[in-house]
C-alpha cells in the first residue's frame, strides 16, 4: 500500500532518534488537493451532545489523569499496536471519499464510509447501522476521533479532518511503533514531581506521584524556530520579568520592523545597551545595516511585554524557557505553532502556584500582589523541579484510547503524517 508493504518495522523504529529525517514514503494526504478547496471546518466547534453516551465518549477521551511518560502509558501503546496490526492484517480501513463538508444532517455516501472508517478504528459501534445520513450517533463518534487527534470537536468533516482520516493504517501502526521506542526510553523514574511539554501535542502536564495534576494548552515553536528537545530542572520563576530579545529576533524580526516604523521599539517599551551597560536611543542606530545585533534589547515589565506575567527558568544551551504571553486568543487555535522556540503556557498562573508550592510564602494572594505591582520579582524553588521537553506523535491511555498527533518537525520520516503543510 503506497510502498508500505516492503518496508519493514525496523525501518519505522529507526526514525525514531532521527530529528528531521527525509520522507520515506509518499502518503494520501497529496491527493487531498481537490478536496481542500472544496472543504472548510468551522474554526471553532461545539464539545456538547443531547446523547450523553455520545458526550461521554469525548470526554474519556481528554480527561486521563494518565501521564503521556509512563510505563503504563507504554503497556497501552503495546496493546493499541497489536490491534493495529491486526488492522492492518485485515485490510486497513476505507478512505472517506468527500467532496464536500460532511455534518449532521448530510445525506450522501461518503456518510456510508465514514461510518466504516470510524467503525475500523473503534470510534463507532459495529451497531450503529450503514445509513447514509449524518445523525447525532456519527457525530458523537466523529467528536471522539476528532478529540483523540487533539483537533477541534466540532463534528465536521473538513480539509483536516478529512485528511487525517485518510491517513492509511499502515502508517499509523508505523507512528505507534516508532513512539513506542521514545516513550520506552522516558519511561523509567523522572520524579516525584516533573513538569513535561509534549512538542506535538503542544501541551504541558504538570505531574505528581504518577498522575497528571494538570495539563495547559501550549504555544512552541514554528517549524523554521524549533522548540528542542531537552531536560533540565525548573530552578526559578520570574514574575514582572524583563524580557531580553535574543540575536535570532533581532535579525528575522526587530530589525526588518524598525525600518518600517522606526517608533516600534519606543511604543513596545523596548530599550537598547551597549555592552558597557549605557542605555542607547534607538535614532542613534543605523538600521539600514546589522549594527542593532551587538546591542542588548530589554523590554520593562507589563502587559505588553513578551512573557507578560511570568517567565519559568531551567538551564539548558538552548536560551529557552516557559513564560506567559499576552496574546491569550493564540491558545484557541488548533495548530499552536507560532512561537521563536520557548513554550508559551496557558494559565501559567495555576502551573506557577504548583511549582511554588514548596517555596514558603508564596500562595495564590501574594503571587497576584506581586504580579499586580508590575516589580521584577525572582523567586527560587525551595526545590527544583525536572522538566522535560518531549516529542511524542502517538500514545495510548486507558480504556484503548489511541492518540495522534500531526509530525509537525518531520521526525516521524512518513510525509503522509505531515498534515499541517499539506491541509492548512
Amino acid at each position: 500500500m503506497n510502498g508500505l508493504k516492503s518496508t519493514s518495522r525496523r525501518a519505522f523504529l529507526k526514525s525514531a532518534g532521527t530529528a528531521g529525517a527525509m520522507a520515506a514514503f509518499t502518503g494520501h494526504a497529496a491527493a487531498q488537493s481537490s478536496i481542500m478547496e472544496i472543504l472548510q471546518s468551522p474554526e471553532r466547534g461545539n464539545w456538547d451532545d443531547q446523547f450523553d453516551a455520545a458526550g461521554q465518549r469525548v470526554s474519556r477521551v481528554t480527561n486521563t489523569r494518565l501521564p503521556v511518560l509512563s510505563q503504563e502509558t507504554a503497556f497501552h501503546v503495546e496493546g493499541a499496536i497489536e490491534r493495529y496490526r491486526q488492522i492492518v492484517a485485515s485490510g486497513g480501513w476505507p478512505r472517506v471519499n468527500a467532496n464536500k463538508a460532511l455534518k449532521v444532517g448530510v445525506q450522501d455516501n461518503a456518510v456510508r464510509e465514514l461510518r466504516r472508517r470510524l467503525v475500523v478504528s473503534g470510534d463507532l459501534p459495529r451497531n450503529a447501522g450503514d445509513s447514509a445520513t449524518f445523525d447525532t450517533f456519527l457525530d458523537g463518534a466523529l467528536k471522539r476521533y476528532q478529540a483523540r487527534h487533539g483537533m477541534t470537536a466540532d463534528g465536521v468533516v473538513g480539509n483536516y479532518t478529512l485528511a487525517a482520516l485518510n491517513v492509511s493504517a499502515p502508517v499509523r501502526l508505523g507512528q505507534l511503533e516508532t513512539n513506542l521506542v521514545r516513550l520506552r526510553s522516558m519511561s523509567g523514574f523522572l520524579g516525584d514531581r516533573y513538569v513535561m511539554v509534549n512538542i506535538p501535542a503542544a501541551q504541558i502536564e504538570a505531574v505528581e506521584n504518577g498522575r497528571v495534576e494538570q495539563r495547559h494548552k501550549a504555544i512552541v515553536g514554528k517549524t523554521d524556530r524549533q522548540t528542542p528537545i531537552l531536560s533540565s530542572r525548573i530552578h526559578e520563576v520570574i514574575l514582572n520579568p524583563y524580557w531580553t530579545a535574543p540575536k535570532s529576533i533581532i535579525r528575522k524580526d526587530i530589525i526588518p520592523l524598525m525600518r518600517e516604523d522606526p517608533t516600534y521599539l519606543t511604543r513596545n517599551k523596548i530599550r537598547l545597551f551597549d555592552q558597557q551597560g549605557n542605555e542607547v536611543p534607538p535614532e542613534m542606530v543605523d538600521w539600514s545595516t546589522e549594527e542593532a545585533v551587538d546591542l542588548r534589547f530589554r523590554q520593562d515589565p507589563g502587559k505588553i511585554n513578551a512573557m507578560s506575567s511570568t517567565k519559568i527558568n531551567f538551564h539548558n544551551p538552548h536560551a529557552v524557557y516557559m513564560h506567559d504571553t499576552p496574546q491569550q486568543s493564540l491558545f484557541g487555535q488548533f495548530m499552536r505553532f507560532e512561537s521563536s522556540g520557548c513554550v508559551r503556557v496557558h494559565n501559567i498562573q495555576e502551573l506557577t502556584l504548583w511549582l511554588l508550592e514548596s517555596s514558603p510564602g508564596w500562595d495564590r494572594a501574594r503571587v497576584e500582589q506581586v504580579v499586580a505591582s508590575g516589580v521584577n520579582t525572582e523567586v527560587p524553588l525551595e526545590v527544583q523541579i525536572p522538566v522535560y521537553f518531549v516529542y511524542v506523535s502517538a500514545w495510548a491511555t486507558d480504556g484503548g484510547v489511541v492518540h495522534f498527533r500531526d509530525d509537525i518537525y518531520k521526525r516521524d520520516g512518513v510525509e503522509e503524517l505531515q498534515l499541517t503543510s499539506t491541509t492548512l
